[in-house]
């Protein structure tokens, strides 16, 4: 049998920054939820992509070349190899999709 997950719901249950949950899977993907507050260091996927949507808040992207601020209903894809480093001055709450795979802290 199918269910829906209502992802408002879904955040409430997570207490911890920078430790996304799945909630969701397919193709080898995951859908995960996160929340976000302060910075979290920088690194790099060298195998897998990484896509960052905000659903509450905002937070900034820190990348070699430039910074970029997203906000509430923004997006972005991060290519494999590419450094990165999200900060987030308040809380913000980001679903992010990526390979079951994906190292959270990146390829140490």
């Amino acid at each position: 049998m199918l269910s829906k997950t209502n992802i408002h719901t879904a955040f409430q249950k997570i207490s911890n920054y920078w430790d996304p949950r799945v909630i969701g899977e397919l193709n080898g993907q995951q859908v995960k939820l996160a929340r976000f507050h302060g910075a979290f260091h920088a690194h790099r996927h060298e195998t897998e992509d990484e896509m960052f949507l905000v659903i509450k808040g905002s937070f900034q992207m820190e990348l070699p070349d430039q910074i970029m601020h997203l906000e509430e209903g923004d997006m972005v894809i991060i290519p494999r190899g590419t450094l990165h480093k999200p900060v987030a001055i308040d809380e913000a709450q980001v679903l992010l999709f990526e390979p079951g795979t994906t190292r959270k802290k990146g390829d140490e």
